[in-house]
């Protein structure tokens, strides 16, 4: 039996919890309304899961969530996770969206063409939809074709999808001509 520890931890948008075996991080929860609720889904996936002081290697991911949620670019690519028992599919889909950097975004469909089938897509939305490990497995940088969101299944759904792009500064269809315009026009001065 696999031994699954977790920690509840503060970031910017409230208590997350975080799950690891000896083989790397299991589950990522992004908090769901309070700690107890946040604590409560996080036992919800992960049953039998004891709560421990996190490990050097753990506290290591836990910072790079909290840089990455007060909207630094952290490259968590270096956090070994535990996908061992999650099915070959999706932990190639998890390898592709791991690569995506903050602040870029692919579609389901430029995943599936990168396994080799355009036609997997619906397959990748999926296999995202299943990800135990938001964040680190940055399943929010993938949107639907054409700039649409798609859908996320952490709590939150959508909503919390569009604030974790928006922290990133995302532009999901490239920038525009009016991402650097001020709030408010300048007056014009008389001559």
């Amino acid at each position: 039996m696999i031994t699954r520890n977790f920690s509840i931890f503060d970031t910017a948008l409230g208590a997350c919890g975080i799950v690891w075996t000896a083989r790397g991080i299991a589950g990522v929860q992004i908090h769901d309304g309070s700690e107890r609720a946040t604590r409560a889904g996080l036992l919800r996936r992960f049953p039998g899961a004891r709560e421990a002081a996190p490990p050097v290697d753990v506290q290591h991911a836990i910072d790079g969530i909290g840089a990455l949620l007060r909207g630094e670019r952290p490259d968590l690519n270096d956090v070994a996770i535990d996908t061992e028992h999650l099915p070959a599919f999706n932990r190639k889909v998890y390898d592709i969206t791991r690569a995506i950097p903050p602040g870029a975004t692919l579609t389901y469909g430029e995943i599936a063409e990168r396994l080799g089938d355009k036609l997997l897509a619906r397959d990748v939305g999926q296999a995202l939809g299943q990800n135990p490990i938001p964040l680190i497995v940055p399943c929010h940088r993938v949107l639907a074709s054409g700039g649409k969101s798609g859908g996320f299944s952490a709590s939150g759904g959508v909503v919390t999808k569009l604030r974790l792009l928006t922290i990133e500064d995302a532009q999901p269809n490239g920038p525009t001509l009016f991402d650097h315009l001020p709030l408010a026009a300048k007056r014009r001065q008389r001559s």
